[in-house]
């Protein structure tokens, strides 16, 4: 039997992009890296009903960018954008001000 491998690992770097995109030096990889997973966590589990597919974050210097792909994007946005702001400030609290 041969080996398997995860077709979206097959294909990273050729046709298919990474989830975070983000460069860090010494001790703070691993920072990030924790700090990445736990905001999947936090939206998957906040916005569950909304079938979320994919979330992207995009560090910059001081800056995170969270892009996410979604089935439901109005169940996220809310009336008026206030579900958008409300999800935002919490992950404001957990990551820290920019």
């Amino acid at each position: 039997m041969g080996q398997k491998i995860h077709p979206k690992g097959f294909r990273l770097g050729i046709i298919e992009d990474w989830d975070s995109t983000w460069f860090a030096q010494g001790d703070s990889y691993a920072d990030n890296l924790e700090e990445d997973r736990s905001i999947r966590d936090f939206l998957k589990k906040k916005l569950f009903r909304a079938g979320i597919s994919k979330i992207k974050i995009h560090r910059r210097a001081n800056q995170i960018e969270i892009a996410i792909y979604t089935a439901k994007p109005g169940l996220i946005i809310g009336k008026g954008g206030r579900d958008v702001a409300l999800v935002r400030d919490e992950l404001v609290k957990k990551t820290g001000p920019a």
